[in-house]
């Protein structure tokens, strides 16, 4: 869950929550990311914290946004 008491910006606490998913093999390569209704209902956080967290996944390398199909946990480099 994200804290909002936390210093650190709600978004690079869910970035970083969907990044562990990531990691660990819960989200896996090429799995569409949940949806960003989903996400705001799951973490209880606006949509534009949703749409920061999955942009910073982006510039992480960590997911690729195909326009018109949704966003995917990108494949592993080898």
């Amino acid at each position: 869950m994200v804290d909002e008491m936390s210093p650190v910006a709600l978004y690079i606490q869910l970035a970083d929550l969907l990044a562990k998913k990531i990691e660990s093999g819960k989200l896996k390569p090429r799995q569409p990311l949940p949806s960003e209704a989903h996400l705001q209902q799951e973490y209880g956080v606006a949509r534009g914290t949703v749409r920061a967290a999955v942009r910073l996944l982006r510039e992480r390398g960590l997911v690729v946004t195909l326009p018109a199909r949704g966003t995917y946990v990108a494949d592993r480099k080898p």
